[in-house]
């Protein structure tokens, strides 16, 4: 029996010495040297810099300095290097094809639990869009529902695009519970405003925690209790208890500046945190906006209107938003161009807003909207090691990202439309024809 033992530890210390050499083979220390990097979204330029990462994390990054014995070079002289970009609103991993309704689980119409869905349940790391925004130097997003049966749409999560599973994936899931409170909603939800933002008060009245009762007896107490443990909570009553509690946000989805002011009064009224998405008039209300520090996320190549409640967009919107204080995140043009922010970026700087807060909205605003800024979003010791080295400046079209990582490791620069272009740009001409 005590040879068995011995034997028993002997093959557990075996396995713990493999498992920890296992380790720190697959955790790479790496070094970027020789390029220009900005370390605080589009501030906290760092000339010459070298940048230091280990086991995922960044351990330093400064102007010189010899890389350390052990650390794998990436010489990137010459080049710029940024934080890891944010998509604030997609639905990537979601789905495939948005029409497709097989595989697009963004699409909940039979829901009964309108507002506590779970993105986690439906998230697919193989999903071939990831891939193809990535590659372009985007390595975090905030995924979603796009459509239930009413205007409450679930909760949302930020993600980090490397993982092979939703979990590694998911960075903070349940950031926020997702409302469309637009013209759309409005006709599909009562028909009128009027409808629409009173059964919204009515519902957030109603999950509103009450104040607690001084002259309550003992046994009022124990009757009380004894009623709540009988009352089972939905995942939607346990989201609007955690909103009330401070721990989530309400993402609101309007456009018109009437109905803004509406989500301002929402804010005033209740005090829980509020982000605001769409907003293509959010530039007329710009100053009651920062007033209440209310996060916009918006899209910089809106500029034609499509619907009465869109009529003053513009193009300058991201610009006014930011010169009057407004913090603002992008929105991609949709999913499957969710690659796209980065050049959406730069049409906001080309229409008056500077390069440095264009940057910013894609990294370190992004990274404080959604409540992973203690992990994304600068380039600082103890930050995860999202980094990518651009082959010059990171918002002009024609810039490539020459590397990137996520959390410490570096991704292959290949999806389905690499792949599709190495295959096919150089097609055998076919033998000529003979009689």
């Amino acid at each position: 029996m005590k040879m068995i033992k011995t034997l028993r530890t002997g093959a557990a210390i075996v396995l713990m010495a493999s498992t920890a050499l296992t380790a720190a083979v697959s955790a790479e220390d790496i070094a970027v040297t020789g390029a220009t990097a900005f370390t605080m979204g589009g501030k906290g330029k760092v000339e010459n810099a070298t940048l230091l990462m280990s086991d995922g994390k960044i351990v330093s990054v400064k102007s010189g300095g010899s890389v350390p014995k052990g650390y794998r070079t990436v010489d990137a002289s010459g080049k710029w290097v940024t934080a890891g970009f944010m998509v604030a609103g997609s639905t990537l991993g979601m789905g495939e094809v948005n029409l497709s309704a097989d595989n697009n689980d963004a699409r909940a119409s039979k829901a009964k639990d309108t507002i506590g869905l779970d993105v986690r349940y439906s998230l697919n790391p193989a999903n071939n869009i990831i891939k193809n925004t990535r590659i372009e130097g985007v390595t975090r997003a905030v995924t979603q529902f796009m459509s239930t049966k009413d205007n409450w749409q679930g909760t949302g999560a930020v993600i980090q695009l490397g993982g092979d599973t939703a979990d590694k994936m998911i960075v903070r899931n349940k950031a926020f519970i997702s409302i469309n409170m637009d013209e759309g909603a409005a006709r599909s939800n009562g028909g009128s405003r009027s409808v629409l933002w009173a059964e919204l008060i009515k519902k957030l009245d109603g999950a509103k925690p009450k104040p607690k009762s001084k002259s309550k007896s003992s046994d009022d107490k124990k009757s009380d209790k004894a009623s709540d443990k009988k009352k089972t909570k939905s995942a939607g009553d346990k989201m609007l208890a955690a909103l009330f509690a401070g721990d989530t946000s309400l993402m609101v989805n309007a456009h018109r500046a009437s109905d803004i002011r509406q989500v301002i009064d929402l804010k005033n009224t209740y005090g829980f945190k509020v982000i605001l998405t769409g907003a293509r008039e959010g530039w007329i209300v710009a100053d009651a906006l920062a007033a209440a520090d209310i996060p916009v996320l918006v899209n910089p190549l809106d500029n034609l209107p499509s619907r009465f409640d869109m009529l003053a967009s513009t193009s300058a919107n991201a610009a006014r938003l930011n010169a009057a204080g407004v913090t603002v995140a992008f929105l991609p043009p949709d999913t499957l161009n969710a690659r796209l922010v980065v050049q959406s970026a730069g049409n906001a700087v080309a229409m008056g807003m500077p390069w440095e807060a264009a940057v910013d909205a894609l990294t370190v605003n992004a990274a404080k909207i959604f409540g992973v800024s203690k992990s994304y979003g600068t380039l600082a010791s103890g930050m995860d090691g999202d980094v990518v080295v651009w082959n010059g400046d990171p918002l002009e079209v024609m810039t490539n990202a020459d590397n990137v990582f996520i959390q410490g490791e570096e991704i292959p620069l290949v999806s389905r439309q690499t792949k599709l272009r190495d295959r096919y740009k150089e097609i055998p001409r076919a033998p000529a024809f003979k009689k």
